[in-house]
């Protein structure tokens, strides 16, 4: 099948899906005969890899006082948008921390600064999907902006501008100081890039760190496990010790959710294996696949029994219980842990990265583009139709919504979302942030390791 065919399929299956039609379960069979759905991380695709925004509310209600914009921003925004003044943009995406956090920064900052209008469209991840497939099967320029999940990159790599040479190629319209070289280039390669050409920016990293309750493995003489081995025997312990009033981890296996699927990938990736092969072949239950099913299935043993029934949302409110000694999850749910309107474990529990396997395949082994890794690092790009008839309108917008000043401000109002840039970990407010707070950024820096490590 063609590229373009692949994409009149989408649309097809999208109609359908909007219409009510087939369930998700069809339409994600429907686009998995298509091999969507396993992005650079795998299967990250068409389902949300992240927790629900609830778990961030406070944090997107906080109001840093040193989180105003930039004047050089302000200077920048007022002088190149006088040429776009009444101009209109359309942006689809799914509502993440950061996308909810531009969508109130264009209404404060964007639009009075540059008299542009943005409409950003906030959808779960697979009406996301849809939108995008129909608008750009039928090139009809309903959006001038796409949030692309990194599964659905070489899809719609050829409907992209390369912003790197659009940026070369109108100085006049450039973000001074932009800095390509201060996104995390680990991030770059597996979000932002089709064969040698950079299709978008990227934006969030969905990724998975260990959540660790610092006061009980001091109370057991535990050290905070460096290693697989480590890790499983740390559980165990915990959980001899101190169950069913703290389990020793908590997990997001309900059976049909995609949250399963990101459980066991994990434990696959982190002992050598992969979902498919050089070939295309499923290669899950090779020697390495049925090893990481064991190890998932002993963790389990250590879990409450409704781990069965959960997603990443019950996951999450048994870790704000306290119910968890120690857990891999997704980061995003960190900051909620500190804040006392949600969490009985304000303080306690503590950010370490991934325990590191002896062993990964190489993606050269895998396919559909399956990069193994154990932090299950996703993540998506903002991209630039060529279809839009207000290009440079949005190209203003694009550099605006991925520059370190506003990703700074994004993970700051935002719950921790993961950001993209070096220097935002380095921000004087994104340190300052780091302490026991609603809206803490104390996991940062087991977000960038992992990030560095992928």
């Amino acid at each position: 099948m063609t590229k373009q065919g692949t994409k009149d399929h989408l649309a097809g299956t999208a109609r359908h899906h909007e219409g009510n039609r087939q369930g998700r379960r069809d339409l994600l069979r429907r686009c998995a005969t298509l091999g969507l759905g396993l992005g650079a991380s795998g299967l990250a695709g068409l389902l949300p890899p992240r927790p629900a925004p609830r778990f961030i509310s406070s944090a997107q209600a906080s109001t840093e006082p040193d989180a105003d914009p930039h004047e050089d921003l302000l200077r920048w925004l007022r002088d190149v948008g006088r040429g776009f003044r009444g101009s209109r943009l359309r942006m689809v995406t799914e509502a993440t921390p950061p996308s909810l956090v531009i969508n109130r920064l264009v209404a404060e900052e964007f639009t009075p600064a540059t008299g542009i209008d943005v409409q950003i469209e906030l959808l779960p991840l697979e009406r996301a999907f849809q939108r995008t497939s129909l608008d750009l099967a039928g090139r009809t320029a309903r959006y001038d902006i796409y949030y692309l999940d990194q599964s659905w990159i070489a899809l719609f790599a050829e409907d992209m501008i390369d912003p790197r040479e659009k940026y070369d190629s109108t100085p006049d319209l450039a973000f001074p100081n932009y800095d390509w070289d201060d996104f995390l280039p680990a991030l770059t390669r597996g979000i932002s890039m089709y064969q040698g050409r950079m299709v978008g920016i990227p934006f969030d990293v969905p990724l998975f760190i260990m959540f660790y309750r610092q006061d009980l493995l001091a109370d057991l003489g535990l050290a905070v496990p460096q290693t697989l081995a480590d890790y499983a025997a740390v559980i165990e312990a915990v959980q001899a010790a101190k169950a069913p009033r703290v389990y020793g981890s908590t997990g997001q296996m309900k059976s049909g959710h995609y949250s399963l699927n990101c459980e066991w990938t994990a434990w696959l990736w982190a002992h050598g294996g992969s979902v498919f092969d050089a070939q295309g072949r499923f290669s899950g239950g090779d020697a390495q696949g049925l090893e990481g099913l064991d190890y998932m299935m002993r963790l389990r043993r250590s879990m409450p029994s409704q781990v069965d029934d959960w997603t990443w949302d019950g996951q999450a409110q048994s870790l704000l219980q306290g119910v968890s000694a120690v857990t891999l999850t997704w980061a995003e749910i960190f900051p909620a842990t500190d804040d006392p309107a949600q969490s009985r474990v304000v303080g306690l529990m503590d950010a370490a990265p991934p325990p590191w396997p002896d062993r990964l395949r190489p993606p050269g082994e895998c396919g559909y583009g399956e990069i193994p890794n154990i932090g299950h690092q996703g993540g998506s790009a903002l991209a630039l139709s060529r279809f839009s008839n207000n290009i440079d309108a949005a190209w203003v917008f694009l550099q605006w919504a991925t520059c370190a000043e506003v990703q700074a401000r994004a993970s700051l109002l935002g719950g921790g979302a993961s950001p993209t840039r070096a220097s935002v970990f380095d921000d004087p407010r994104i340190r300052a942030a780091a302490q026991v707070k609603a809206g803490t950024t104390r996991h940062f820096a087991a977000v960038r390791q992992t990030m560095e490590r992928g």
